[in-house]
């Protein structure tokens, strides 16, 4: 017989795996076994350390450990009052290059320790931040493409990756045609968000040069974008 694992010849009264297979196998199980417990400690810590649990009777009580804070802006004036969420600044930028880039250099929200979400509802907020917090996340479809959007904004891979895995395997025919449009969206509206909040940098690439010649009407929908946040 053959050991199944490293196709070695042994005695053939003896079927399965060989003693020094099996030993191998043990080893890697009780190491992988302590990977596991590592990273549920980690999550576990950073579960209590979540600013979500303060939240009582619909009133935000701020930690004082916190040093930032995430507030969802509307660009319809009539939306209902903004509930800001308090998050870790660590935290945030492990997470997002863009969040570093915010929260390290010269910017807004360095100097304010306020970043603005924008057209994001308190759910969706509420969970992006939690899943930050928790790696995990309750999902619906509607949900799933709330975060995906906030994912692809905040280069949050992990969560973009868990959100399109999602939304894949809820695709039908049905919902296809809708989903082919909001992927198409995403992208886009990824994409400029991403220009605009590098205007300085914009018409110094080559790229622009060539955009500006072959489809100048793009460009101006960069700057009414621009000039609109």
């Amino acid at each position: 017989m053959r050991c199944f694992s490293c196709t070695e010849l042994y005695d053939t009264s003896v079927v399965g795996m060989c003693k020094e297979c099996y030993e191998e196998t043990n080893e890697m199980e009780e190491e992988l076994k302590s990977e596991i417990d590592e990273l549920r400690a980690k999550v576990a810590l950073l579960k209590f350390w979540s600013p979500l649990d303060h939240h009582y009777h619909g009133r935000l009580i701020v930690p004082s450990l916190t040093s930032v804070v995430l507030v969802p802006s509307f660009d319809n004036p009539s939306t209902e009052p903004a509930v800001p969420f308090p998050a870790h600044k660590a935290l945030l930028v492990s997470y997002s290059l863009l969040f570093r880039v915010m929260l390290e250099n010269e910017m807004e929200e360095s100097c304010t320790s306020t970043i603005k979400i924008g057209d994001v509802s308190y759910n969706a907020l509420r969970a992006f931040v939690n899943y930050l917090y928790t790696i995990e996340a309750c999902l619906d479809e509607q949900m799933a493409c709330d975060l995906l959007v906030l994912a692809e904004k905040y280069q949050v891979k992990q969560l973009k990756a868990y959100c399109e895995k999602f939304l894949v395997s809820k695709l039908n025919w049905d919902n296809s045609i809708m989903s082919y449009a909001f992927a198409h969206q995403v992208m886009l509206d990824s994409a400029l968000s991403l220009i605009t909040d590098n205007m300085d940098k914009l018409t110094t690439k080559a790229e622009y040069v060539e955009l500006l010649e072959k489809d100048p009407r793009l460009v101006v929908e960069i700057y009414k974008a621009y000039l609109s946040k």
